[in-house]
């Protein structure tokens, strides 16, 4: 007269251990080998000047939106280089730019352990990743047979882009800053119209040529950016040796920086990975990801959205453990489903929010990040939603 439920199937107890291995091996230090080898290639932009004249023409659109930060600061330069590689899908140069970013904007904070108004509205722009080429997403989808693995391209742009206005503007009335400049307006109309002209021409290729341009433009881009920041330096020797150094002492100077913060976040980054671990293999996300789930289809959501719900939550927490989410859903319900498809706009549009924080912030040893951090997952809540609107629009 009872029921007796079983359930089988395989608990990793051993998480912790082969975390702390991975997060050394497969993470920190490629980490540090970008961290040396971008720190070394900025030191060469600060030295020659160049990042000065960066920020001067950049200065009219940045001080809009951090109006604490002076005209011409280097920060500026930083800034736009990680916004720029964000954009680009180059995720190993982006962390570099983005810490060396937060290093200079410590120099103009105050409360050495408290987020200033400025870092917080980098790390929210930041976070939300306005995307122009998701290279890794089509990558997953390629692997996946997926008929056409740049068909997800269009929505990953749209919700990136959204998620990004809606940090600036929930940062900007928290923080009191006008938005209604033209030059912002006309930057913010720029990106658009950048948006626009090359999904235009992308819609236009084949379905090699169209794999073959995503695929490559990122790093011939990252390459190109390389390469002038090179030339520059040797135009500029004579600058260099003005300082009493030349353009190879100025790099390895760079790179050292980038060793020693590299050797700063490692404690900040093992701890919130650790914990994250626990969290996973301790069965609590597929518990919560399985309540919620239920919510969802009682309140008459799809199921084919629900599906894909695990990748939306677990995508704050940990960039690994949503992308083999990401492949099972694929594997799953099949690469070119609505849910394969949803897959890849969440793990496109959100950040890892709680690893960012970890690093970015440890890595100048501020404690109280203020409303940073609810800031930022409100960002991913508002990419989720936006990811779901949009695939039902184009699917």
């Amino acid at each position: 007269n009872t029921v007796v439920k079983v359930a089988v199937g395989k608990q990793a107890t051993d998480g912790i251990l082969p975390t702390c291995k991975n997060t050394i091996l497969d993470l920190l230090l490629p980490l540090i080998a970008y961290l040396s080898f971008f720190c070394g290639i900025l030191q060469l932009l600060i030295d020659s000047g160049a990042s000065e004249k960066l920020a001067k023409l950049l200065s009219p659109v940045f001080v809009k939106v951090f109006p604490e930060v002076p005209a011409n600061h280097p920060s500026i330069s930083y800034m736009m280089l990680n916004f720029a590689a964000n954009f680009l899908g180059l995720d190993s140069a982006a962390t570099p730019f983005g810490l060396k970013a937060m290093e200079s904007l410590q120099e103009l904070n105050t409360e050495k352990d408290k987020a200033s108004n400025s870092q917080i509205m980098f790390m929210c722009l930041h976070a939300a990743g306005l995307t122009l080429i998701p290279t890794s997403i089509i990558g997953y989808r390629a692997a996946q047979s997926a008929q056409n693995p740049a068909d997800v391209m269009l929505p990953c742009i749209i919700t990136s882009f959204v998620g990004t206005l809606a940090a600036l503007i929930i940062v900007g009335i928290r923080q009191k800053i006008n938005l209604k400049s033209a030059s912002l307006m006309v930057s913010i109309g720029v990106i658009i119209g950048i948006i626009g002209g090359l999904l235009f021409y992308i819609t236009r290729l084949d379905l090699i040529q169209k794999n073959h341009f995503t695929g490559n433009i990122s790093n011939i881009l990252l390459l190109g950016i390389i390469f002038v920041i090179l030339i520059y330096s040797f135009t500029k020797e004579k600058q260099f040796e003005a300082n009493g150094k030349n353009i190879f002492s100025s790099f390895v100077e760079g790179a050292y920086g980038g060793l020693k913060t590299g050797q700063t976040i490692f404690p900040y980054i093992l701890g919130m990975l650790v914990a994250i671990s626990l969290f996973r293999n301790s069965g609590v996300f597929e518990m919560l990801a399985g309540f919620l789930a239920k919510i969802f289809l009682a309140v008459g959501v799809k199921k084919d959205i629900v599906d894909a719900l695990p990748i939306a939550i677990l995508r704050p927490f940990n960039a690994a453990g949503s992308r083999g989410f990401l492949i099972d859903a694929m594997r799953t319900y099949g690469a070119d489903s609505f849910t394969g498809r949803l897959a890849c706009v969440f793990q496109c549009a959100a950040e890892t929010t709680f690893y960012v924080i970890a690093v970015y912030f440890g890595s100048i040893k501020i404690k109280n990040t203020r409303y940073t951090l609810s800031t930022m997952l409100l960002v991913d809540l508002i990419c989720a939603i936006s990811a779901v609107l949009i695939c039902m629009l184009f699917f």
